[in-house]
């Protein structure tokens, strides 16, 4: 029987849901949640964000997308990041068949982190390195880790009281003429004029008012945007979501070089994440030396490395050798989570 690529609708829904538990992924699979990851239309991209290879009428595999735009000095690039990507057991090569197919339809497919199992296949699909991203945290509430059921219950102590040691160690903001405030869903046109720009030491992932719209009605997590201005001119913003015990630091850019700038920036989101009081810790990623110095400046640790890697549609000569800077906005990391605290520090 030939297999068929098709984007799927609301009607696949417990089909879907079937294939996730025969193959044992366990992604945030509520209906709303579903719809808002699958369905729910986007301004900034109008095309599918699910697609399913069916045999029949059965499917057998199923990928779902976070799309996005690569912008550089040298122009755009159409991206895919694979979320929920999962096909029936016994099923030989039908998840590699539907990433290839989406893979026609984008400049490039991207890939941050996966299981060892998925790295080890990632080089023979194609796809080439282009950096790592660093999982940095940085404790709010030390005392909340005891609440929490993440790892052994014996081993919470001694992470409390290391978590209670990076706090105390971690540098007090220090006074800035810069304003902080949260944004509602109908302001975000105030802060369109400092979205993050390509640089000569790397690539970035666009963002826009529609995307940052709709990453503001996500189901899943509790979500927070904030501006930073300077004698009322935005400078920056940060993205907050919100899990139980912990804050994620999801995206944030402020239009300067200086890394005073950028640690005013990071300082104001911690200082936004400690009014969480369930918060055990803020978490975020550097993809780039930079970003990673400004976070260690500000009390954060890393935690992990996750390889970050390309697989471009048409082969380009030393295409795939610049660094891109991603963020946890860029796949489902902001707000995949497994319905209980997932703890780093």
């Amino acid at each position: 029987m030939s297999s068929v690529v098709r984007a799927s609708t609301p009607a696949d829904q417990d089909a879907i849901t079937a294939l996730f538990r025969k193959a044992g992924l366990r992604p945030n699979a509520e209906p709303q949640q579903l719809h808002w990851k699958y369905w729910l239309e986007r301004e900034d991209f109008p095309g599918p964000r699910s697609f399913v290879l069916c045999e029949g009428p059965e499917i057998i595999a199923h990928a779902g997308i976070v799309p996005g735009n690569c912008i550089s000095t040298r122009g755009r690039r159409r991206l895919m990041h694979l979320i929920d990507w999962a096909a029936l057991p016994g099923a030989t090569g039908a998840g590699v068949a539907l990433m290839k197919h989406i893979g026609q339809n984008v400049d490039a497919l991207l890939a941050i982190g996966g299981s060892k199992d998925t790295l080890r296949l990632l080089p023979h699909l194609g796809f080439r390195g282009v950096g790592e991203a660093l999982i940095h945290a940085r404790p709010l509430h030390p005392l909340q880790i005891l609440r929490q059921r993440s790892g052994t219950a014996w081993k919470r102590i001694p992470r409390v009281i290391r978590s209670g040691i990076w706090n105390w160690l971690a540098p007090r903001a220090r006074s800035s003429e810069m304003k902080f405030a949260r944004l509602g869903a109908n302001e975000l046109d105030s802060i369109a004029g400092v979205f993050p720009t390509p640089a000569a030491t790397g690539d970035v992932i666009e963002r826009s008012v529609a995307g940052l719209r709709y990453f503001l009605a996500c189901p899943i997590v509790q979500v927070a945007l904030f501006s930073i201005s300077q004698s009322g001119r935005p400078r920056g913003y940060t993205l907050l979501a919100y899990t139980p015990g912990q804050v994620r630091l999801a995206d944030c850019w402020i239009d300067s070089e200086s890394p005073e700038d950028w640690q005013t920036l990071i300082n104001c989101a911690v200082q936004a994440a400690r009014q969480w009081p369930d918060a055990a810790e803020l978490i975020t990623w550097s993809s780039d030396a930079q970003h990673a110095a400004n976070l260690r400046a500000c009390g954060f640790h890393v935690r992990m490395h996750l390889p970050v890697s390309l697989r471009f549609r048409i082969r380009e000569a030393g295409a795939a050798t610049a660094p891109i800077r991603v963020q946890m906005l860029d796949n489902d990391a902001a707000y995949h989570f497994q319905g209980r605290a997932q703890l780093w520090a």
